[in-house]
C-alpha cells in the first residue's frame, strides 16, 4: 500500500493538490483513499461534499474521509484522557474547562494518523493520501512518536513501577487521583501504536511526504525548514509542487511585477530542493471546487502521468549524530571538493558549486554549533559540525 502525506504552509491549496492527485489516481485504476487530519477540515469543501468520520465512496475506486475529532479521541485515547480530566477536575477547574484541558496537543492529529495501521494492516486500498495539518503541525506530529519511544523505553517503566508501589500510601493520605494499571495500559498501547506508525511512514518503499509551496520568499523559507527536519526525523520527501503561478500570457500589465518575482523565487526552489523532481502548477481561472475542477488540476500537475509511485528515492540531504559531532551529508554528485564553496549565515548553510548555489535550513542544534570540517564520501558532501560547549 502506499501512503503519500501532503503538507505546506496553511493557504497554498494542498488540500486541493492532494484531491486532485487522489482523483487522477483512482480514475488510472487504482483504489484510493483521501483523508484529512487537520483539524480544520476543508477536504469536503474541496470535493464539494458532505464527509464523515467514516471513508465514504465519492467516485468509483475513490474514498474520502474527514476524522471525527471527538470520537477518534475517545477511541484512542479514552483512559488517558478521562485521568487527566479527573485530575485537572481536583485541582478544582471547571467541569467543561478540565474536559477541554484534558485533549492534549496533537492528540486529534496523531488519532488520524493511527487509522494508517488498520488501513495498513488491512491492505484495504492501493493508495492513501493523507491531507496533513499545515507545516509546523505536522512536524510536531511526525516527532511525536520518536520522542514517546524514547519515553516508552527508559522513562515509562521505572514511572510505572514507582507509581505501583506509591500508590497505596497515595490513598492514604490523599484523594489525588493515581493512574491505574488500565491507564498504564493505555498509555502502553498507544506509544506500541506510535511506533509503529513511525516504521510505516519511515520506509521509503511505501511512504512519503509531499510538499506543496507558492513561489513566494516567506512561504518557500518555511517549506526549507520542513524539509530539513523531514530529513533530521527520518521521513523520505519525493516531490515538491510549487502552486499558483501566473501565467506568462493573458494577465496583463499589471501582474508584469508578480510573474518576475515569481519567476525569481521558483529559481530559489529549485536551488533549494534539488535533485527532488518540481512540478509547476499555473493558477487556475477560478476556485479548484468539484471534481470537474479537481480532475482539470490534476491534469495541469501531473499531465498524464500516474502520481502514484515513489518520485525520488533515496534522501538528498541526510543530518546523523557521530559521536560527539552532527554530520550534515548532501548528494552532490560528480563534483569535486575543490569545486565546492561553503558559507554560513545565521541558520542557513549556502553550497556554491561553479554558478549553482543552494541553500540550507540549518536545524535547531546545528544552529550554534561550530563547523569542524568538509569533505566528498564518494557523491555525497558530509559537513561537520562541532557541539557547543
Amino acid at each position: 500500500m502506499r501512503i503519500i502525506l501532503y503538507t505546506g504552509k496553511g493557504g497554498v491549496g494542498k488540500t486541493s493538490v492532494a484531491a486532485a492527485m487522489a482523483l487522477r489516481a483512482a480514475q488510472l485504476g487504482h483504489k484510493t483513499l483521501v483523508m484529512s487530519t487537520d483539524p480544520a477540515h476543508s477536504l469536503g469543501d474541496s470535493l464539494d461534499l458532505a464527509l464523515g468520520g467514516a471513508p465514504k465512496e465519492v467516485r468509483p475506486r475513490l474514498w474520502a474521509q474527514e476524522l471525527d475529532v471527538f470520537r477518534e479521541i475517545d477511541v484512542h485515547w479514552g483512559k488517558l484522557q478521562e485521568w487527566l480530566r479527573i485530575l485537572m477536575a481536583w485541582r478544582g477547574l471547571d467541569e467543561i474547562v478540565a474536559e477541554e484541558m484534558a485533549v492534549l496537543p496533537g492528540m486529534e492529529e496523531l488519532s488520524g494518523l493511527l487509522y494508517l495501521l488498520t488501513y495498513h494492516d488491512e491492505q484495504a486500498y492501493d493508495t492513501v493520501i493523507v491531507d496533513c495539518a499545515p507545516t509546523g503541525e505536522t512536524l510536531r506530529l511526525l516527532s511525536f512518536p520518536e520522542v514517546m519511544s524514547w519515553w516508552l523505553q527508559h522513562i515509562f517503566p521505572i514511572q510505572r513501577a514507582a507509581t505501583r508501589i506509591a500508590r497505596p500510601i497515595l490513598r492514604r493520605v490523599t484523594d489525588l487521583p493515581v493512574p491505574g494499571d488500565e491507564v498504564f495500559d493505555a498509555a502502553h498501547d498507544i506509544l506500541l501504536k506510535l511506533e509503529r506508525m513511525r516504521d510505516i511512514l519511515t520506509d521509503s518503499k511505501q511512504s512519503s511526504v509531499r510538499l506543496v509551496m507558492n513561489p513566494e520568499k516567506m512561504v518557500i523559507k518555511e517549506a526549507q525548514r520542513t524539509y530539513t527536519y523531514l530529513n533530521l526525523y527520518g521521513y523520505f520527501t519525493d516531490l515538491v509542487v510549487v502552486n499558483r503561478i501566473l501565467p506568462n500570457d493573458g494577465t496583463g500589465a499589471y501582474f508584469t511585477h508578480w510573474r518576475d518575482s515569481q519567476a525569481k523565487y521558483i529559481e530559489l526552489v529549485k536551488q533549494g530542493f534539488a535533485p527532488l523532481p518540481i512540478l509547476p502548477a499555473t493558477l487556475m481561472p477560478d476556485e479548484v471546487v468539484g471534481f470537474d475542477r479537481l480532475e482539470e488540476f490534476g491534469r495541469e500537475i501531473y499531465g498524464d502521468a500516474d502520481p502514484t509511485p515513489v518520485m525520488y528515492e533515496g534522501t538528498a540531504q541526510d543530518i546523523r549524530q557521530d559521536g560527539d559531532q552532527y554530520v550534515l551529508s548532501l548528494a552532490l554528485p560528480f563534483v569535486s571538493k575543490d569545486e565546492i564553496e561553503l558559507t554560513r549565515m545565521g541558520d542557513e548553510l549556502l553550497v556554491r558549486v561553479g554558478n549553482q548555489k543552494r541553500n540550507l535550513i540549518l536545524p535547531r542544534a546545528l544552529v550554534g554549533a561550530e563547523q569542524a570540517s568538509a569533505k566528498m564520501e564518494g557523491d555525497r558532501l558530509e559537513v561537520r559540525f562541532r557541539k557547543s560547549a
